[in-house]
């Protein structure tokens, strides 16, 4: 475990970031051009960003991108099961 010490500033920073990352995330997902493969790995790269997300975000920010996240976390445990 790693514990980081933040000014409020540099957390209103990381919240950007990360809100920008899975924004865009989102809306490649939509995209038909892109492989299923990829988007695997782009939905796996969106649950680490939301556990991130959690620590910096306000709960009612975190409602709005949970539903996905949770799709997502299904999808990957149907996907591994299949890999056994």
């Amino acid at each position: 475990m790693l514990a980081l010490l933040i000014s409020e500033e540099e957390k209103r920073e990381i919240y950007y970031l990360i809100k920008r990352e899975m924004d865009e995330i989102l809306f490649d997902l939509g995209d038909s051009r892109i492989d299923e493969s990829v988007k695997r790995s782009m939905k796996k790269k969106y649950v680490r960003l939301f556990k991130l997300f959690k620590r910096v975000a306000a709960e009612e920010e975190c409602m709005k991108y949970l539903a996905y996240k949770m799709s997502a976390e299904k999808e990957q445990s149907s996907a591994s099961s299949f890999d056994a």
